[in-house]
C-alpha cells in the first residue's frame, strides 16, 4: 500500500507543478476541470492484474518508473527535415507536431487547410473556435472512473484541437504527429479534440514515434464527436521505440447519420494499451474499425474496443489482425453493446492472430452483449500459425522457404492495411510490417 501510495504521489506531483507554473494564464474553466480530474485521479487507484479489464496487462512496470515531465519547449536540435521520415507527402502543409507533449510551432505547417478550419494546439485557439472547444473538451473521456484518462486531465497543459464546420469537406488528410526525443526517462500527456460539423468530411492521422531509444511514457486521450451526418476517417499510428510506455484513450461519440472508420495500427512500444470506445448515440450511424498489430521481441500489446449500439438502425463492422514473433504477447478484448430498442442492429466482430513463433502468446476475447430482438450479430476469434500446405505450395513453384513466410505473412497484414487509401501510408505501412518482421519480397 505505501508504494502504490508512493506511486501515486510522484505522478501526482507533476500536475502540483503545473498548476504552479500556469496559475493566473488559464481561463477559469479549464483550472476548473483540471482541478476535477485532480481530485478523481486521488479517489482512483491504479489497475493491477486483479482488475478483470486489466487482467493481462501488467502496468506496475510503468508506475515504478520515476518519470519528469516538461513543461517547457526545447526543439533546437530539430528541424523539418529531421521528421521527415515520420511525415507523408499528403500532410506536409497540414500537419501539427508536438515534441515530448508539447506544441512545435517551427515544425508544424497547416497552411494547405481551407478557410474556416480550425487545426490548432489547444492554447492558441483561434477566438471563433473558443466556444466550440469549451463546449466539448473533455465531454467524452471518462476522467472520473478511468484513472489514466483524469491523469491526462489534471495534466491538460496543451494538445490538439481539430474543428470542421458544418459542411465542410477537407480534402487534404490532416496530421498530428506526436514525437517523443528526451533523453531521459519523460512522461506526456497528448491531448486531441476532434470535432466534426453536420455534414462535414475529414480524415485526420493521428502518429506516434520516436528519435532515440530513452524510455519514456506516453499517456493520451483522444475525444472524437461526430455530428449529424459527418463522415470522418481516423488512421492511428503507434510507432514508439522499443523501451517505450504507450497506454491511450480513444472515445468517439457518434450523431445521427454520421460515419466513423478507423485504422489502428499498433507496431512499437515495449506495453502498449489502447482503449476505443465508440458510441453509436442516434440511428442511422456506421461504424467501421479495423486494426493490425505487430508484436516482436518481448513486445506486449492489449486492445480493447467497445463499440455501443444505443439506437436502432446502425451498422458496425470491426476486424483487427495481430502478427505475433519471438516472445511477443498480444491482448485482445472486443465488446459490443446492443442496448434494449436497438433493433435492426448489424454488429459483426472478428478477431485473428499468426503466431510465427512457439513462445508467442495471445489471449482473445470477443464479447456480444445483447438486449434487442430483430438484430444481425455476430463475432469470432482464431489463433493459428503458417499452414504447411501453403508454405509446400509455394517451394513447389519455385519460391524459398523465408521468401514462402514473407508473402503469407505481408497478406495476411495486408487485408487490414490494402483498405487504407492514402497511398503514402499503405506504402509506409508496407515497409514498417516487413521491417519489424526482418522480411522483404524483393527477389534476390
Amino acid at each position: 500500500m505505501a508504494q502504490a501510495a508512493k506511486e501515486k504521489a510522484d505522478h501526482f506531483s507533476a500536475y502540483k507543478a503545473l498548476a504552479k507554473a500556469l496559475a493566473g494564464q488559464d481561463p477559469a474553466w479549464l483550472v476548473n476541470l483540471r482541478e476535477k480530474a485532480a481530485a478523481h485521479f486521488e479517489a482512483l487507484d491504479f489497475p493491477t492484474t486483479h482488475d478483470e479489464e486489466w487482467k493481462y496487462t501488467n502496468v506496475s512496470a510503468v508506475l515504478k518508473t520515476p518519470f519528469r515531465q516538461h513543461f517547457e519547449q526545447d526543439v533546437t536540435d530539430l528541424t523539418v527535415e529531421a521528421i521527415a521520415p515520420f511525415t507523408f507527402a499528403e500532410t506536409r502543409q497540414s500537419q501539427l507536431v508536438f515534441v515530448n507533449g508539447l506544441f512545435a510551432p517551427q515544425l508544424s505547417d497547416v497552411s494547405a487547410l481551407p478557410v474556416g478550419v480550425t487545426v490548432s494546439n489547444l492554447a492558441q485557439v483561434p477566438a471563433d473556435a473558443a466556444k466550440a472547444l469549451h463546449d466539448h473538451l473533455a465531454t467524452q473521456a471518462n476522467h472520473r472512473d478511468e484513472i489514466f484518462t483524469a491523469l491526462n486531465t489534471a495534466n491538460l497543459n496543451d494538445g490538439a484541437f481539430v474543428f470542421i464546420p458544418k459542411g465542410k469537406a477537407v480534402e487534404t488528410p490532416i496530421h498530428l504527429l506526436f514525437l517523443a526525443t528526451a533523453q531521459t526517462a519523460t512522461i506526456a500527456h497528448p491531448r486531441v479534440l476532434l470535432l466534426a460539423g453536420e455534414g462535414s468530411i475529414a480524415t485526420v492521422i493521428e502518429s506516434y514515434a520516436a528519435l532515440g531509444e530513452s524510455v519514456y511514457f506516453n499517456n493520451s486521450v483522444v475525444e472524437i464527436i461526430t455530428q449529424a451526418d459527418a463522415v470522418v476517417t481516423h488512421y492511428r499510428l503507434q510507432q514508439e521505440n522499443d523501451a517505450a510506455f504507450h497506454v491511450a484513450t480513444t472515445q468517439v461519440y457518434q450523431e445521427r447519420g454520421s460515419n466513423y472508420t478507423s485504422y489502428a495500427i499498433s507496431l512499437g512500444a515495449h506495453l502498449a494499451r489502447h482503449n476505443l470506445n465508440v458510441v453509436l448515440g442516434d440511428q442511422h450511424v456506421e461504424t467501421t474499425i479495423d486494426g493490425l498489430y505487430v508484436v516482436t521481441g518481448t513486445q506486449h500489446c492489449d486492445n480493447h474496443t467497445s463499440i455501443d449500439h444505443a439506437h436502432p438502425h446502425c451498422t458496425s463492422h470491426q476486424v483487427y489482425k495481430g502478427i505475433l514473433d519471438g516472445k511477443g504477447r498480444a491482448v485482445f478484448n472486443g465488446k459490443v453493446f446492443v442496448r434494449e430498442g436497438a433493433l435492426l442492429t448489424d454488429a459483426h466482430q472478428l478477431n485473428k492472430n499468426l503466431l510465427l513463433s512457439a513462445d508467442a502468446h495471445v489471449d482473445t476475447k470477443p464479447q456480444l452483449e445483447i438486449f434487442a430482438d430483430d438484430v444481425k450479430c455476430s463475432h469470432g476469434a482464431a489463433i493459428g500459425q503458417l499452414e504447411d500446405d501453403e508454405l509446400f505450395y509455394l517451394a513447389s513453384r519455385g519460391i524459398a522457404p523465408e521468401k514462402a513466410r514473407a508473402l503469407l505473412t505481408y497478406g495476411f497484414a495486408e487485408d487490414i492495411i490494402s483498405k487504407i487509401k492514402l497511398k503514402s501510408v499503405r506504402q509506409y505501412l508496407d515497409r514498417q510490417v516487413l521491417d519489424k518482421l526482418h522480411q522483404s519480397l524483393e527477389v534476390e
